[in-house]
């Protein structure tokens, strides 16, 4: 494995660790060269369902595209990157598990809100209001109250 930062080949893994699901293998690395650390993933490559957007286009899942809508909607939240990590396979393991050549976008984004709901509710909230497409304060003003509801 290269060190992102010196560009030396020659790293040590210092720590290794699998997911809950364990269909991951984090492992911590130290550069021999610069001393730095660093981390990196180690997954199956699976082949992912195509995404059929609500316009009819398909295009190839992209994990980078979900991980910053995540991230946008969690910006400034107290949520681990690590937290978020887990989230995004839960996702992937559904999207894999769906057993589906193509899913659409709509499904995608109930997945991503059901990961966000259960990891921080102002991101939730964040989220549906984009991706929902809120018409009016009153809709907007229903799910903070769903959310709110389930949490007694």
């Amino acid at each position: 494995m290269r060190c992102p930062f010196c560009g030396n080949e020659e790293t040590q893994v210092v720590e290794t660790r699998e997911s809950d699901e364990g269909d991951v293998i984090r492992r911590r690395r130290r550069c021999v060269a610069c001393d730095k650390r660093f981390t990196t993933y180690e997954r199956a490559d699976i082949e992912f369902p195509s995404i059929v957007k609500k316009d009819g286009r398909r295009t190839d899942y992209d994990r980078a595209k979900l991980r910053a809508s995540m991230n946008l909607a969690l910006r400034k939240r107290p949520v681990s990157a690590e937290a978020v990590d887990l989230a995004v396979a839960r996702i992937e393991n559904s999207l894999l598990h769906s057993g589906e050549r193509e899913v659409t976008s709509t499904f995608v984004g109930e997945l991503v809100m059901r990961e966000l709901k259960r990891l921080d509710k102002v991101a939730y909230i964040r989220f549906a209001s984009v991706y929902r497409s809120f018409d009016d304060v009153s809709e907007f003003m229903e799910a903070v109250r769903e959310t709110s509801r389930k949490r007694r």
